[in-house]
Protein backbone atom coordinates (compact mmCIF):
# COMPACT_ATOMS: atom_id res chain seq x y z
CA UNK A 1 0.00 0.00 0.00
CA UNK A 2 1.29 3.56 -1.38
CA UNK A 3 1.22 6.31 1.67
CA UNK A 4 2.14 10.02 1.16
CA UNK A 5 4.49 11.66 2.71
CA UNK A 6 3.28 15.16 4.76
CA UNK A 7 5.09 17.16 7.03
CA UNK A 8 4.59 18.30 10.16
CA UNK A 9 2.25 21.45 8.73
CA UNK A 10 0.57 21.70 5.50
CA UNK A 11 -1.89 23.88 3.76
CA UNK A 12 -5.36 22.14 2.89
CA UNK A 13 -8.48 23.28 1.08
CA UNK A 14 -12.05 22.79 2.46
CA UNK A 15 -14.42 23.33 -0.52
CA UNK A 16 -17.86 22.63 1.09
CA UNK A 17 -16.42 25.18 3.55
CA UNK A 18 -15.83 27.17 1.11
CA UNK A 19 -12.45 27.62 2.41
CA UNK A 20 -9.02 27.25 0.71
CA UNK A 21 -5.29 27.90 1.72
CA UNK A 22 -6.20 26.86 5.43
CA UNK A 23 -3.05 25.91 7.45
CA UNK A 24 -3.01 22.15 9.04
CA UNK A 25 -0.85 20.66 11.33
CA UNK A 26 -0.22 16.99 11.93
CA UNK A 27 -1.43 16.15 15.34
CA UNK A 28 0.01 12.25 15.60
CA UNK A 29 -1.17 12.42 19.56
CA UNK A 30 -4.36 13.22 18.87
CA UNK A 31 -7.10 10.50 17.87
CA UNK A 32 -9.79 12.98 15.95
CA UNK A 33 -9.02 15.98 14.18
CA UNK A 34 -10.25 19.31 14.70
CA UNK A 35 -11.53 23.06 12.77
CA UNK A 36 -11.36 26.31 14.99
CA UNK A 37 -14.34 27.95 14.48
CA UNK A 38 -16.79 30.17 16.98
CA UNK A 39 -20.71 31.01 17.19
CA UNK A 40 -21.14 26.87 17.65
CA UNK A 41 -24.73 26.57 18.57
CA UNK A 42 -26.46 23.00 18.68
CA UNK A 43 -29.82 22.74 18.35
CA UNK A 44 -32.46 20.17 17.35
CA UNK A 45 -34.96 21.05 14.68
CA UNK A 46 -37.23 17.37 13.06
CA UNK A 47 -36.00 15.24 16.15
CA UNK A 48 -32.77 15.44 14.76
CA UNK A 49 -29.21 16.96 16.15
CA UNK A 50 -27.55 19.89 14.57
CA UNK A 51 -24.92 22.73 14.35
CA UNK A 52 -24.70 26.17 13.49
CA UNK A 53 -21.04 27.86 13.43
CA UNK A 54 -18.80 30.08 11.67
CA UNK A 55 -15.45 28.69 10.25
CA UNK A 56 -12.08 30.08 11.58
CA UNK A 57 -11.90 33.39 13.58
CA UNK A 58 -13.03 36.63 12.98
CA UNK A 59 -9.25 38.13 13.37
CA UNK A 60 -8.06 35.34 10.62
CA UNK A 61 -7.21 36.81 7.29
CA UNK A 62 -9.31 34.19 5.43
CA UNK A 63 -12.52 34.49 7.61
CA UNK A 64 -15.78 34.69 5.75
CA UNK A 65 -18.70 35.60 7.78
CA UNK A 66 -20.56 32.62 6.38
CA UNK A 67 -22.54 30.49 8.96
CA UNK A 68 -22.45 26.95 8.24
CA UNK A 69 -25.31 24.27 9.29
CA UNK A 70 -24.64 21.12 9.79
CA UNK A 71 -26.37 17.53 11.06
CA UNK A 72 -24.44 16.37 13.78
CA UNK A 73 -22.32 13.36 12.72
CA UNK A 74 -21.50 12.41 16.50
CA UNK A 75 -20.36 13.67 20.04
CA UNK A 76 -17.14 12.96 20.67
CA UNK A 77 -14.75 13.76 24.21
CA UNK A 78 -11.80 14.59 23.13
CA UNK A 79 -8.92 14.56 25.49
CA UNK A 80 -6.72 17.39 25.41
CA UNK A 81 -3.26 17.51 25.89
CA UNK A 82 -2.94 18.72 29.52
CA UNK A 83 -5.35 16.09 30.71
CA UNK A 84 -9.17 17.54 30.30
CA UNK A 85 -11.75 15.95 28.53
CA UNK A 86 -14.22 18.38 26.84
CA UNK A 87 -17.51 17.20 24.94
CA UNK A 88 -17.41 18.14 20.92
CA UNK A 89 -19.91 18.41 18.15
CA UNK A 90 -18.23 16.56 15.11
CA UNK A 91 -19.07 16.76 11.62
CA UNK A 92 -18.74 15.19 8.15
CA UNK A 93 -17.51 16.71 5.65
CA UNK A 94 -14.06 17.00 3.27
CA UNK A 95 -10.92 17.98 2.61
CA UNK A 96 -8.40 18.16 -0.48
CA UNK A 97 -4.51 17.73 0.56
CA UNK A 98 -2.29 16.58 -2.42
CA UNK A 99 -4.22 17.41 -4.99
CA UNK A 100 -6.70 14.78 -3.65
CA UNK A 101 -10.10 14.86 -2.39
CA UNK A 102 -11.09 13.00 1.21
CA UNK A 103 -13.69 12.95 3.35
CA UNK A 104 -12.84 13.94 7.06
CA UNK A 105 -14.76 13.84 10.17
CA UNK A 106 -13.94 17.39 12.19
CA UNK A 107 -14.87 18.02 15.74
CA UNK A 108 -15.43 21.65 16.14
CA UNK A 109 -13.32 23.63 18.69
CA UNK A 110 -14.15 27.31 20.06
CA UNK A 111 -10.33 28.34 20.75
CA UNK A 112 -9.03 31.40 20.45
CA UNK A 113 -5.78 30.47 21.48
CA UNK A 114 -5.38 28.38 18.68
CA UNK A 115 -1.89 28.84 16.43
CA UNK A 116 -3.15 26.57 13.26
CA UNK A 117 -7.18 26.38 13.17
CA UNK A 118 -6.77 22.47 12.17
CA UNK A 119 -5.41 19.70 13.45
CA UNK A 120 -5.49 16.25 11.81
CA UNK A 121 -5.43 13.75 14.07
CA UNK A 122 -4.62 9.43 13.42
CA UNK A 123 -7.98 8.75 12.59
CA UNK A 124 -7.75 10.78 9.20
CA UNK A 125 -3.86 10.04 8.83
CA UNK A 126 -3.85 6.56 9.08
CA UNK A 127 -3.65 4.45 5.97
CA UNK A 128 -3.12 7.52 4.21
CA UNK A 129 0.21 8.98 5.27
CA UNK A 130 3.18 9.40 6.74
CA UNK A 131 4.15 11.76 8.59
CA UNK A 132 7.74 13.59 8.25
CA UNK A 133 8.71 15.89 11.47
CA UNK A 134 11.58 17.57 9.54
CA UNK A 135 9.65 18.88 6.35
CA UNK A 136 6.23 21.18 5.66
CA UNK A 137 4.27 22.49 3.10
CA UNK A 138 5.12 19.72 1.03
CA UNK A 139 1.58 19.46 -0.62
CA UNK A 140 2.48 23.37 -1.72
CA UNK A 141 5.96 22.52 -3.06
CA UNK A 142 3.99 19.97 -5.20
CA UNK A 143 6.55 17.01 -3.61
CA UNK A 144 4.22 14.23 -3.50
CA UNK A 145 6.21 11.40 -2.40
CA UNK A 146 4.94 8.03 -1.73
CA UNK A 147 6.50 4.98 0.12
CA UNK A 148 5.47 1.43 -0.31
CA UNK A 149 4.49 0.60 3.48
CA UNK A 150 3.98 -4.04 3.89
CA UNK A 151 1.70 -4.64 6.76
Amino acid sequence: MARIIIGRKDTADFPQLELEGIAVKTDSGAYTSSFHCHQIEHFSKEDQEWVRCRFLDPLHPLYHEKQFVFKIYKMRNVKSSNGSVEQRIAIKTEIILFNNTYPIELTLTERADMKIPVLLGRKFLSKKFLIDTSRKNLSQKGQIVKLRVQL
